[in-house]
């Protein structure tokens, strides 16, 4: 069992930075992608954005390419999301996941964190 841990959430006001970090343990997860999913009120669950533990390769949703940067340690088993420029709509419950594949979909990823809020408000 693999499990995953976010922290880094909090109140930011428009234009402001937070950096989530989402702390894995348990299995072996280098074969893994990690991913990053946000969902806000009555909204779906959404891709943020994504990043492959071997070669970092990553991928982004266009709504914060520009804005945010993920990221890994490997050494630290954590995997970060710098998030810049923060905009109200990027208010929501982020979610750290793990897969075995580099991509959008929620069904790629087989384990989930329980979220961190962000809230982006003046």
């Amino acid at each position: 069992q693999l499990q995953l841990v976010e922290s880094g959430g909090g109140l930011v006001p428009p234009g402001g930075s937070l950096r989530l970090s989402c702390a894995a343990s348990g299995r072996a997860f280098s074969a893994y992608a990690m991913g990053w999913f946000r969902q806000a009120p009555g909204e779906e669950r959404e891709f943020v954005s994504a990043i492959t533990w071997s070669r970092a390769s990553t991928n982004y949703a266009d709504a914060v390419k520009g804005r945010f940067t993920i990221s890994r340690d490997i050494a630290k088993n954590t995997v970060y999301l710098q998030m810049n420029g923060l905009k109200p709509e990027d208010t929501a419950v982020y979610f750290c996941a793990a897969g075995s594949l580099l991509t959008r979909s929620q069904k790629g990823y087989n384990y989930w964190g329980q979220g961190t809020q962000v809230t982006v408000s003046s």
